[in-house]
């Protein structure tokens, strides 16, 4: 039996193979639970155009506005060790609504904030209903979808990408009439999201056994799993510096901010669903994730010590690497170790979730400390040693394609929920 490329990619299982189901040719219920995986995504970047307004209008410092992404990731990393303990006893469509109706709640209450603290609260409650859908909504994209489990997890990127880029826009356009709005808008699209999932999702099949709290920090014995959650981490990092902190060295109105991010989020959508997969083919996928990450590495190099031109390019440059490198992770985190999808998930999540928690909060303060400058040589330094772990932990992270087809045929034809 020959190696499967590291990606976990079996032959066969091409996700944009016209002949075959494909990636456009979904259930509903996944086209369903993919749209509010946009909006859930949309949140993550929808403050990023206004955190300028929202420093203004709060009479907050730029570490304290930041602080927004640091509670909702710091809550969410915490989440993810709850998430399988939940929705295998209540089951992924509960879970789902559940958390899409903490969204829904605390995306309100963000809208009325009167102080940086309530603010920074509320978005603490947003990370755990965004985790609880988060982390269940891939399980169910994969467990649901048609076309195996690479055009899910690209399905699913598509998601991503896609409410990465619309996030800022959506931020922008409803930010600039008021910094309050945005939040309110993301309630009321989730709201439509609840509905859309209780009317299409059937109920998922449960697991014979239960999942505990435990499992997915057992899940990260495994040392492919272990080194691509750790790798990941450092990765995370630099993603996370230049989605929180770089809005405030470009110092734009909310349109413009938006219009950059925008394209930012653009070129990761269009990298992770058409160029990630094409270049793992040929090139293998630990290449192409060790490649990205250094070429991320350069890139905040330049986008740091660049004039105020340079670092717009750069910020929108980023985006295709972070695209790549969002595929590969993914696709490593589910197909590396032997645990079922949502263990496996949740173990790695919990790992890098911290980091996009750290970066936020730190890059201020390196800057308040040093220069504007150094806080993006300190991401470099991250993405290059992500790049060392996966070139040092290459053996660690190969994926068999045997193993990996006998783990498909089971878990896509029960259940992701089920081991």
């Amino acid at each position: 039996m020959r190696a499967a490329d590291t990606s976990g990619r079996s032959a066969g299982d091409d996700p944009f193979d016209e002949g075959g189901t494909g990636i456009l040719r979904q259930p509903m219920a996944v086209w369903a639970t993919a749209g509010a995986s946009v909006v859930a995504f949309m949140g993550i970047g929808l403050v990023d155009p206004i955190l300028p307004s929202i420093a203004k209008g709060l009479h907050a410092s730029n570490s304290q506005v930041s602080l927004l992404f640091t509670s909702y990731f710091l809550i969410t990393a915490v989440a993810m060790l709850v998430t399988g303990f939940v929705s295998s006893r209540i089951g992924g469509r509960k879970t789902l609504l559940a958390g899409l109706a903490l969204v829904v709640v605390f995306a309100a209450l963000s809208g009325t904030s009167s102080s940086v603290g309530e603010l920074v609260g509320f978005r603490a409650g947003w990370g755990l209903g965004n985790a609880l859908f988060v982390s269940t909504s891939l399980a169910v994209i994969v467990g649901a979808a048609a076309g195996g489990s690479a055009a899910a997890i690209l399905l699913y990127e598509s998601a991503l990408g896609l409410g990465m880029a619309c996030g800022p826009l959506l931020g922008a356009v409803l930010g600039d009439m008021k910094w309050r709005y945005p939040f309110f808008g993301t309630a009321v699209l989730m709201a439509v999201g609840f509905i859309a999932i209780t009317a299409l999702l059937k109920e998922q099949p449960r697991p014979a056994r239960k999942t505990s709290i435990l499992d997915p920090l057992k899940a990260l014995g495994h040392g492919g799993l272990a080194s691509a959650a750790v790798s990941a981490f450092f990765y995370n990092y630099a993603f996370f510096t230049v989605l929180a902190f770089t809005p405030f060295v470009l110092d734009m109105s909310p349109y413009k901010s938006g219009g950059v991010f925008f394209a930012w989020g653009v070129l990761l959508a269009v990298f992770s669903v058409l160029v990630a997969p094409r270049l793992q083919e040929r090139f293998g996928s630990l290449k192409v994730l060790g490649g990205s990450l250094v070429l991320l590495a350069a890139d905040l190099v330049v986008l740091g010590y660049g004039n105020h031109t340079t670092a717009v390019v750069c910020t929108i440059l980023s985006g295709a690497f972070i695209g790549l490198n969002n595929t590969v992770f993914t696709e490593l985190a589910l197909g590396v170790s032997d645990a079922p999808r949502p263990v496996a998930s949740a173990g790695y999540n919990f790992v890098r979730w911290f980091a996009a928690a750290a970066a936020p909060f730190l890059a201020p303060k390196i800057e308040e400390w040093t220069d504007i400058h150094v806080p993006f040589v300190v991401a470099a330094v991250a993405a290059l040693a992500g790049a060392a772990i996966v070139a040092v932990r290459r053996r660690a992270l190969t994926v068999r394609a045997h193993d990996l087809e006998l783990r498909h045929a089971t878990e896509d034809g029960v259940s992701v929920f089920a081991d």
